[in-house]
């Protein structure tokens, strides 16, 4: 293996590659990247075997000999972020002994066999649809916050892509919220599959403008094609309960609210607390709104909502700060409703405007 290449155009690569690493795999080949060195492009490729990240180098590269190898992702990584000079010089000194140079500096870098490094397959294949990039982010920041951090019940710890009649439905919840946004795509195809938040972040970090999206859905797997990059990742196996009996569909007492008053509110209501999920109450009716926060050690607080628009009779209900702050946070819109059928029931957040994303929120008893 001998090439020369941008140090820019590596880098960016090895950023993209690298997220897929762990560097706590039992498996050590797998903490490092692999380099396949092809006769038009360099080809590397980083995996957990949970996700895997690969990615081709066709340009600012002058190829002078064929070959691959696999290096350490920490090492490598940290090698060519710092490396002075615009070009860099990778090649095979002797055995695996790989060298990166640039026109003042020099560093000899053991490598593995690349044969060692396990076989992945990444054809397109299975059940194939496209998304905005942007729309898949959104989608993504809107409901992966809501998935459960406990292992306990894997299938919550990941979002459920659900494909009907044209129609996307992604779903997450650990219990106690629910995160839910409806696409609109193209391709007549269904599947029910639950794709771990971990892989879902790491995609939204690599989407940095709006294209389109290739998606390949398997049995086992999902394939994301963005422009050069391929994205792959196991799926949770399990089946995801039917949230549709939860939501409800009718309501008794509305609250619109601008976004930032809420933020504010919330903020305010929680400096009296050192919980983690502090406990706020609204209490309304339709001549005023207020949020609230009691702890018997430090105090309370009160916040007025004047600028909030409440139809219905009083109502009084009480849950936590950070879920609903999480959940107003990603409808990242100016303006927000707030629908509830009772004073101990779940209740519903979503847009002013649209209907594409729901926030459903349990409350908490407080006596």
């Amino acid at each position: 293996m001998n090439f020369k290449i941008k140090r820019t155009e590596l880098l960016n690569a090895l950023v993209k590659v690298s997220r897929a690493v762990s560097l706590k795999s039992p498996l050590p080949v797998l903490t490092g990247i692999k380099f396949d060195l092809k006769e038009d492009c360099l080809v590397l490729t980083g995996s957990d075997s949970d996700i895997t990240i690969q990615t081709s180098i066709n340009e600012n590269i002058e190829i002078i000999e064929k070959g691959s190898v696999i290096l350490s992702s920490k090492f490598i990584l940290e090698i060519i972020r710092k490396i002075d000079g615009d070009i860099v010089h990778i090649f095979i000194v002797d055995g695996n002994l790989t060298r990166i140079e640039s026109s003042s500096s020099k560093f000899d870098l053991n490598g593995t066999p690349a044969i060692e490094y396990p076989r992945i397959d990444l054809s397109q294949t299975g059940s194939h649809f496209q998304l905005k990039s942007m729309q898949l982010k959104e989608t993504i920041e809107q409901t992966s916050f809501a998935t459960s951090e406990k292992e306990t019940r894997p299938i919550f710890t990941g979002v459920n892509f659900k494909a009907k009649d044209n129609v996307l439905e992604c779903v997450a919840t650990d219990s106690y919220r629910i995160a839910k946004k409806t696409l609109y795509i193209d391709s007549d195809i269904s599947f029910d599959i639950i794709i771990p938040k971990k892989s879902l972040i790491e995609i939204s970090r690599i989407i940095e403008k709006d294209e389109l999206i290739d998606l390949y859905v398997s049995d086992r797997k999902v394939l994301f094609v963005i422009n050069n990059v391929y994205i792959q990742t196991r799926l949770i196996d399990g089946t995801f309960p039917n949230i549709k009996a939860i939501i409800p569909d009718t309501f008794n007492y509305s609250l619109n609210v601008k976004t930032i008053d809420v933020l504010s509110a919330l903020d305010r209501a929680s400096l009296l607390s050192t919980e983690q999920n502090h406990i706020v109450k609204l209490t309304m009716d339709p001549d005023n709104v207020v949020m609230s926060s009691f702890s018997q050690e430090i105090g309370s607080v009160e916040v007025n909502l004047s600028s909030a628009f409440y139809k219905g009779d009083p109502l009084h209900i009480s849950f936590s700060s950070k879920y609903m702050n999480e959940a107003v946070r990603s409808i990242n819109t100016e303006k927000i409703v707030i629908l509830f059928t009772g004073e101990m029931k779940a209740f519903v957040i979503k847009d002013m405007e649209k209907d594409d994303i729901i926030h459903l929120v349990l409350p908490v008893r407080t006596y």
